[in-house]
Parts: structure tokens; sequence; C-alpha cells
């Protein structure tokens, strides 16, 4: 309570400071993550001292403080980025400036540079993330800093801090129309600017290598990789299998793509063939700075992603030309019921059936056991298939988020030692025990499953929905699909049954108070954060242009948008012009010149009554004339003799184009208004005077 009122009652220039202070604490917090520590850290550290500065009154450090601060920050950011040019070196630099240019706030000048500095960082933001939280975030930090900004304007007295407030919030309110009208129209062409390598930051999703273990780490993460909304009738769960890497190079530790289906010649060998009636289906793809697109087994046509060339490789995974770094949304046809691969052994199955030396021998001993048992010694590959299903059913085998860590013998400990494991060990132990029965296999990563959102009707597939199966070569059938995480837990691709991370303590404590609102909360955010995503972060150029054809135009571009935009631009300014002359026409123009000038008296000190007629306004500046003949200082310098002279012979002919008799006709009525509205605007107002006026 003591600090409160010790803040309310601090000097104008100490609020206001402080004020802005919180304001580009709030801009630059969601931004922590992604500076380096010791930017963050200095930071806080010299907005502490800048506010502790402000509450003592304490005088601002030198310049040469200041200089070798910023010599200090300039190395420090060429140490953490190798560079002072890019996304992530100039984001650090932006915000070291934003911090020190606080630290030499002397003059309305100085905060006019915070100001603009703090809209570059606020805009700044937006390279790390574009989801619908920052931007809330980000338009608080907004109106705060048009606060701070409109304060500013606002020289005289100590105007309350939620008076300038109302006066941004306005502002913002009437500048939504049109930042509507610009985000709509603006002509979307190619990116103005490019950073070669800020496009490979980290960000969660499939690799193009599988290490045991490394999928299970995705389990732990909620966030949306892609969402989904079907035409028609969804296909079942166990059928919703989303292809990523195909990895077929084992060397012991991890898995890898091979490299031949890299080749272009080799794209011509998927030899697909599909049945049945198609799946269409939309698909909004998170970005991930990864190339390849997690579609639906299997798709024949190349989905139309606008700035992208996909094509497929003859293992059926679709890839673009360049990593998927933003947003996109695409339709797509995919086919559930489908074949491929060759049909008869080919030399390119050797690849699908090579062991690393020296690693798991427990397990090749198995598949030994397996080929001299009675039952399976002249059995088919799909008899050993079912065999080994079977015997994880059976065999004590459980689905693990957490099955520890293993050693260079993955298979050997996963089939005889823990006999748990996450559907990365299953897979591998699976198609590794197949190479040891001289069966073809190989791992193939992606997604399976996803939830249905019963408030917008899409699909979220999260990156918890990662996934790992295998797929065998069979004679006269070729690759087929065969998922062995499915015979240790069913759940995991029948239903919606995964295995969860444990939840923080908000979620348990609404799960607790009732169930069925924390799944009602969730989904209405999925449905508000995927209507965010599909008309404003994917507002692409191909939607404005079909928003043209909407319109009537039958082959759209780009100057055509322009000269829509221009149009708009031009009708709005001519409606604006028309309302204001309708305005004009509708109030009397004798009151609104009496407004007039009752407001510049008010802006020149005077305390005006709003019901003040021309007379009495007059008499007031005479009053203060006669006071400046006797040498009253306080009056002097408010206005010259001449120009209250003038003022005042301005309002009484006002009041007497009213009030006065007249035989003049309406046309010489009209003509004198107009030459008091004339006189009005050549009149020299008084300007600001620091003494207080008397009442009028």
């Amino acid at each position: 309570m003591n600090l409160l009122l010790r803040l309310r009652h601090l000097p104008r220039d100490a609020r206001d400071t402080l004020f802005l202070l919180a304001v580009i604490a709030w801009i630059v917090l969601p931004q922590i993550d992604h500076l380096p520590m010791w930017c963050s850290g200095a930071t806080g550290l010299v907005l502490i001292w800048r506010g502790w500065i402000a509450l003592k009154g304490k005088s601002l450090p030198s310049r040469w403080w200041l200089l070798l601060l910023l010599v200090l920050a300039s190395g420090a950011t060429y140490y953490s980025h190798r560079t002072l040019m890019g996304r992530d070196a100039g984001v650090t630099f932006i915000v070291v400036l934003l911090a020190l240019k606080t630290l030499e706030m002397r003059a309305r000048r100085d905060a006019f540079v915070v100001f603009f500095l703090g809209f570059f960082a606020l805009l700044s933001n937006f390279f790390f993330s574009q989801s619908l939280l920052t931007a809330a975030a980000m338009v608080i930090g907004l109106l705060g800093l048009l606060t701070a900004l409109v304060n500013q304007h606002m020289p005289v007295g100590r105007p309350p801090l939620l008076l300038a407030a109302r006066t941004a919030g306005w502002m913002a309110l009437l500048g939504a129309p049109i930042m509507v009208v610009l985000f709509v129209l603006f002509p979307r062409v190619a990116p103005l600017w490019g950073m070669p390598g800020d496009a490979m930051g980290g960000r969660s999703g499939l690799s193009n290598n599988m290490q045991v273990g490394n999928i299970a780490s995705l389990a732990l993460d909620s966030s949306v990789a892609m969402r989904l909304r079907f035409e028609g009738e969804a296909p079942a769960q166990r059928d919703l299998y989303f292809r990523g890497p195909v990895l077929t190079t084992f060397d012991g530790r991890e898995w890898r793509p091979l490299r031949s289906t890299l080749s272009s010649r080799m794209q011509l060998d998927s030899n697909l063939q599909v049945s049945g009636a198609p799946v269409r289906y939309e698909l909004t793809l998170e970005g991930n700075n990864f190339p390849w697109l997690p579609l639906l087994d299997a798709t024949v046509d190349a989905p139309a992603l606008p700035g992208y060339n996909a094509t497929m490789r003859s293992d059926l995974q679709w890839a673009t030309d360049r990593p998927i770094g933003e947003l996109v949304r695409f339709k797509v046809q995919s086919y559930t019921r489908f074949r491929h691969g060759p049909l008869k052994i080919e030399p390119g199955l050797t690849d699908s059936v090579a062991l690393p030396a020296g690693f798991n021998p427990r397990t090749q001993q198995l598949a030994l056991d397996l080929r001299s048992d009675p039952r399976y010694s002249q059995a088919d590959p799909a008899t050993l298939i079912r065999a080994v299903m079977e015997m994880l059913r059976t065999g004590g085998y459980r689905y693990t988020l957490d099955p520890g860590i293993f050693g260079s013998h993955t298979a050997d400990e996963f089939w005889f030692d823990r006999k748990q494991g996450f559907c990365e060990h299953i897979a591998s132990s699976f198609v590794l025990l197949m190479r040891a029965l001289h069966i073809p296999a190989r791992v193939v990563t992606g997604y399976q499953g996803g939830e249905l959102n019963p408030l917008d009707g899409f699909w979220t597939v999260r990156q918890s929905d990662a996934h790992a199966w295998a797929e065998v070569w069979l004679q006269d059938q070729g690759w087929v699909r065969v998922d062995p995480t499915s015979a240790v837990a069913p759940a995991r691709t029948g239903s919606l049954q995964r295995l969860l991370p444990p939840r923080s303590a908000i979620a348990q404590a609404l799960s607790n108070i009732s169930p069925g609102f924390e799944i009602n909360l969730r989904a209405l955010w999925e449905a508000t954060n995927n209507r965010w995503n599909q008309w404003v972060l994917n507002y692409s150029q191909a939607r404005q242009l079909n928003l043209l054809r909407n319109v009537g135009f039958s082959s759209p571009s780009w100057e055509d948008l322009s000269t829509l935009l221009i149009g708009v631009i031009v009708g709005v300014s001519l409606l604006g012009a028309a309302w204001i002359q309708w305005e004009r026409m509708r109030q009397d123009p004798w009151l609104r010149l009496l407004h007039g000038a009752r407001r510049n008296l008010q802006k020149a000190g005077w305390v005006v009554s709003p019901e003040s007629p021309p007379r009495q306004l007059a008499a007031a500046l005479q009053a203060h004339a006669s006071n400046s003949d006797r040498g009253d200082s306080n009056a002097s310098d408010f206005a010259s003799k001449a120009e209250l002279e003038q003022i005042q012979d301005w309002l009484l002919r006002l009041e007497a184009w009213r009030y006065a008799r007249s035989t003049a006709s309406a046309s010489e009525a009209r003509a004198a208004m107009g030459t008091l509205r004339r006189q009005f605007r050549q009149i020299h107002w008084p300007p600001y005077p620091n003494p207080q006026r008397p009442n009028t």
C-alpha cells in the first residue's frame, strides 16, 4: 500500500519513465528464449537501473559510460552471433540499443527515439512467432507505446495516464479499418528481404534420421504439427498414417534414408497403384524448417503449394524444393488403399536386408531359432511376420514413453531385457528382426492419428502424434505396412489414446474441477487459434487473387490489387470529405466559429466556460488589455494589444451577425459569414502561456 501511495505521488517525469520502462519490459519479455543470456540479463539490469534513477531522482550516467556499454554490447553481439547482420544479431542489437537509450532520456526528443525503437522491437517479436498469443501480447504493447507517446504530447500539468490511454485506444480504433483494408488488399509479392541461415533455426518436428529414443522426445511436445479438414467423412483412425522420412540404412545406432532414393532416376520405381475412392482434404502445415510433406498414405498427385515445388520420391515420401519455414495451406487427394514397390525380387532390395556387423547378436540368433522351429522352417514371409506380431502381443512387451536409455544393442535389449519401449524402439527392433529373417524391411516415420475438434470440424495432428512403423516387402505384393506398435498397444493406433507427459498444475487443477471443462476449453482455444492461422497467417497472394475473382476480375494480378487498393483509398477519402461537408452543413456555422474561438482561448490557458457568449469573451480580453496597459507583467506575455483588439473586434462582429437587426438578404448574410470564417483563420491566436488566465 505504501508503495502504491508513493508511486501515485511521484513527479510526472518519474511516473512517465516508470510506465515506459514497464512497456519496454513487456515488449522484450516474449523474446527471452531467442536472445543470448547476456542480452536478457543486461537489458533487465539496465531497465532496473533506469527505474531506480527515476525513483530516487538521481542524475543519468555520463555519455562515456553509455559509450563503454555500447562497445561492450556490440562486442558481445558479435561474439554470440559471429556477425552483426541478419535476423538474430539484429534483434539482439535492437533490444540492447532500446535499453541503453533509456539511460539518456533527457529531453522529449530522446523519449521519441525510445518510442520508435520500441516499435521496432515490438515488430521483431514476429520474426520468431506469429501465434495468436504473441499477437495479443503485442497489441497490448502497442497500446502501451501509443499511451506513452500521447502522454508526451501533453506538456501542461500532470494528466492521468488513463486519459492518454483512452486517446491511444481511440487512435488505434480509428486506425483499425485502414489496417484491415491494407491487410486485405495490399499486394503480397515476394519477400522484400531475406536472411539466409535464419530459416534453419531449431524447431521441433520429424528429423531426417532416427536414433532410438528421439521420437519419444517429440511425444513430450504438444504443439500443433498440422491441421486437416476432410471433405466428407474422415477415414478411420487406424488409417490415418501421414508419411514422413523413410529410413533404410542402419549403422548400429542411427537410421538414415537410403542415398539412392534421393536420385531422380529412382523416383520412377515407386510403382504406385491406388484403388478405391480418394480421400480429399485441406491440410494446414505449420512451418518446421524441414522440406518434407507429411501427407496421408498414399498421395499420387503433387499438391499445389504456393511458392514451393513438391515431388514424390521412390519411397512415396513427398518433399519440397526448400525447407518450409512458414504456415502453408493446400488441398490434397490421397488413397488409403494402395500398393507400391517392385512385385518381384530386385537387386535394390538388398539394401533393405543389410545388417551392421557386430550389433544385436541375440536378435540374429532369435531369427535362426524361428527358422529352425518346425512350425516355421518352411514358412513364407507373411507367416513369419504374423508369428513375430503374435510374440509382441503375448510376450509381455509394454508400450511406454520412458523405457530408459538403451545401449549399443538396442534390438537385443528390447526383445530380451527391457521388453518395453516407445514406437521407434518397437519399429526398429521389428525391422532388424525381419532383416535377420532375410525379409526386406525398413522404418517409416511420420504421424499417426489425430484429434477431431467438434467446434470447427478440423483434425489436429500434434508433434506428440509422431510415430514410427515398419514396411516389409512381400513377393507379388510390394511394400506392405506393418505397425508392430499396434500389437503391443492396440489403442495407440485404433483410438485417440496417447501416452501423455505430466500435465501442468493449472491443467491438473482444471481437470480435477471438471474434466469436461478442460477438454471444452482446449477445443475452444484450438478452434480460435485455427481461425487465426486460416484467415490471418495463411492469407496469401493466392487468396488475394481469389478474392478478386469473386469480385469480378477474370484473370487478376497484383496490378489489379494495386488498382483496387487505390480505388478504395480514393473512395474512402471522398466519403470522408463528403461527411465533413455534410457535418458543416448540418451544424450551425455560427456556433462552430464560436466553439473554435473558445477552443483557441482554452489552449492559451484561459478557463473558458462552454456557455460563454462572444461579448463575454471580448470583455475578458478588454480587461486583460487594460491590465497590460497598467504594466502587469503577468499579462504582457499573452499577446500584443493589437492582436487582442483584433480578436475582440472579431468576437463583437460575430455577435452582431447573429443578434443585430439587419436588412441584408440571405446571400449577403452568407457572404458575411464567409468573411468571418476567413478572418477566423487569419487571426493570430495567442500562444501557450505559463500563467493562469482569468475566467471568462
